[in-house]
């Protein structure tokens, strides 16, 4: 068959590495080595993020003051949300993107292989940056991961740090968009149209035109915070005739198109579990296509509906409230076709399933949660409390990261060549998945009994459900760290794994040996050759 013959002549190629650790590692331009450092970095930014979340928790395990003083308390819930957003879980997506895509498409390497390796380098020097800022007079930046003047125009020497880094981090991500754009739109197999391609392909393909879109719209954002605190314009200052309000507009409409690159590569991830662990084709597969070409459009007319309470004219309020509700129409279709996949399907429970599974139930706690604050006169009441906590909690840690872990576990054998420990695997499964809800769950209840968020102390009344869900915080913290083992154990050793991985795995990547050769595809595989999953749908 042709694509053995494909495979074999990769894998003759597999010793073709650069020779030296430096050499191969900071200079690679092969899709999988900077996939690999993409991913490696994500995990480190995740436990550096996860640490600053610990100390939020600990701080919140009792009323009072105990450990952080109020600035400090509220630099730790800013960097914590910058480091997850733009360190921990965009970098993975990318990572995945970058060993995934050009396997899946039959492509050799990513189009733009040196920009390839620019994308990823500017990462670790924008992170030092933003880290940097805990060391500077005046501290970290304390004005939420938001920035909203004039808040935020009180920052010590970080304003400028802060802001700059950020810039790099848009630049990253513009660069690994493009990239994605150019590999899947030129570099495809002879035969894969757009509507034979996996869905991870097709939800990536999405998200990078929605990177495009709003990452310089924040860069607009910041550099106008920039020339108010440097340069005495007026954007955001009412003393100028300028106006705070305006700042969020521009924030959000960068920031909710953000929450979809966020999850949209989660959607391709499951996508890809459910049917080779259901044994049958994703069920409605043109439908799923179109409701992720939906959901991104739909993410740009929404994005005041994070500012019901700025006294928006009541037209504006309704015209939010209904478009953001739209939304649940698409979303909905998606998870109805995921189950539908699974009916009278040989459903087999192996890790990655059970995650893209935690991911159905609890992304969908974190859809409902979001449809009720949808709805503007409700909003008033949930807007800036722990219910919003909560809500993007459910979406971003059980939707998002929860799919990275699926895909990891998914493909683990295929990059590696080995089977990893299934048992191990099952422990960090069932406990990330029954400490995460014991950690995010009360916060609806704090948040419906009016407890405000960003707060290092709180009345008495909220002990309780602060205790539980800091136990909770801590409980999935710990559990992280068999994950890195886990990975460890499996690049070292373990039963070997064949090309196939799953019996029931469809696609271009698992014609491939395991591990996957260097180079993967020396001649781009013909889709006729290759009984393809999603082509049969």
């Amino acid at each position: 068959m042709a694509t053995t013959e494909h495979g074999a002549a990769a894998h003759d190629d597999h010793d073709h590495k650069p020779h030296g650790f430096w050499n191969r590692w900071l200079t690679t331009t092969n899709h999988k080595d900077i996939g690999t450092l993409y991913l490696v970095f994500s995990c480190i930014m995740f436990f550096i993020g996860g640490s600053f979340a610990m100390l939020i928790r600990l701080e919140l395990f009792k009323p009072g003051l105990q450990f952080l003083d109020p600035a400090l308390f509220n630099t730790m819930t800013t960097m914590h949300a910058l480091v997850m957003i733009f360190g921990a879980i965009m970098p993975a997506f990318v990572g995945l993107a970058n060993w995934m895509i050009p396997m899946q498409i039959g492509a050799p390497d990513m189009a733009l292989p040196r920009m390839n390796n620019f994308s990823f380098w500017i990462l670790p020097f924008a992170f030092t940056l933003l880290l940097s800022t805990l060391f500077v007079p005046g501290g970290g930046p304390a004005g939420g991961w938001t920035m909203y003047p004039p808040l935020v125009l009180q920052t010590g020497s970080a304003l400028p740090l802060m802001i700059f880094a950020i810039h790099l981090m848009g630049a990253s991500s513009i660069l690994g968009a493009i990239n994605v754009i150019v590999t899947i739109m030129n570099m495809r197999a002879p035969g894969m149209t757009l509507l034979r391609m996996p869905l991870f392909v097709w939800t990536w393909l999405i998200t990078a035109y929605l990177l495009i879109a709003a990452m310089p719209v924040l860069a607009g954002a910041v550099t106008m915070l920039l020339t108010d605190h440097f340069f005495g314009t007026s954007f955001f200052n009412a003393a100028g005739g300028g106006d705070p309000v305006m700042f969020q507009h521009i924030f959000w409409f960068f920031g909710h198109p953000e929450v979809y690159i966020m999850i949209l590569p989660a959607f391709g991830i499951v996508s890809e579990i459910i049917p080779t662990f259901s044994g049958k084709p994703l069920f409605g597969y043109d439908a799923m296509v179109y409701a992720t070409a939906s959901i991104a459009f739909l993410s740009f007319i929404v994005w005041a509906h994070h500012m019901f309470t700025v006294g928006m004219p009541l037209s504006s309020e309704l015209f939010f409230m209904l478009s953001t509700m739209l939304i649940a129409i698409p979303t909905g279709v998606k998870v109805f076709n995921w189950a539908t996949t699974m009916w009278r399907g040989s459903v087999s429970f192996e890790p990655p399933m059970l995650w893209a599974l935690a991911f159905l139930f609890m992304f969908s706690i974190g859809g409902f949660s979001g449809l009720m604050l949808a709805i503007a006169p409700a909003d008033f009441q949930y807007q800036d409390t722990y219910f919003v906590v909560a809500h993007f909690h459910y979406v971003l840690v059980t939707g998002a990261i929860f799919a990275i872990m699926g895909a990891v576990y998914y493909w683990l054998p295929k990059w590696t060549g080995h089977m990893y420990n299934m048992s191990l695997a099952k422990w960090h499964f069932w406990l990330s998945t029954i400490f995460v809800n014991v950690l995010f769950f009360p916060q609806h209840f704090l948040g419906l009994a009016g407890m405000p968020r960003r707060v290092p102390d709180y009345a008495v009344q909220f002990t309780d459900w602060n205790m539980v869900s800091s136990i909770g915080g801590f409980g999935f913290g710990l559990s992280q760290f068999l994950f890195p083992y886990l990975i460890w154990q499996c690049a070292h050793g373990g039963a070997k794994a064949t090309s196939k991985v799953w019996d029931t795995s469809i696609g271009l990547e698992w014609e491939l040996p395991s591990p996957a050769p260097y180079h993967s595809w020396v001649e781009a595989p013909s889709m006729a050759t290759i009984e393809h999953g999603v082509a049969s749908h």
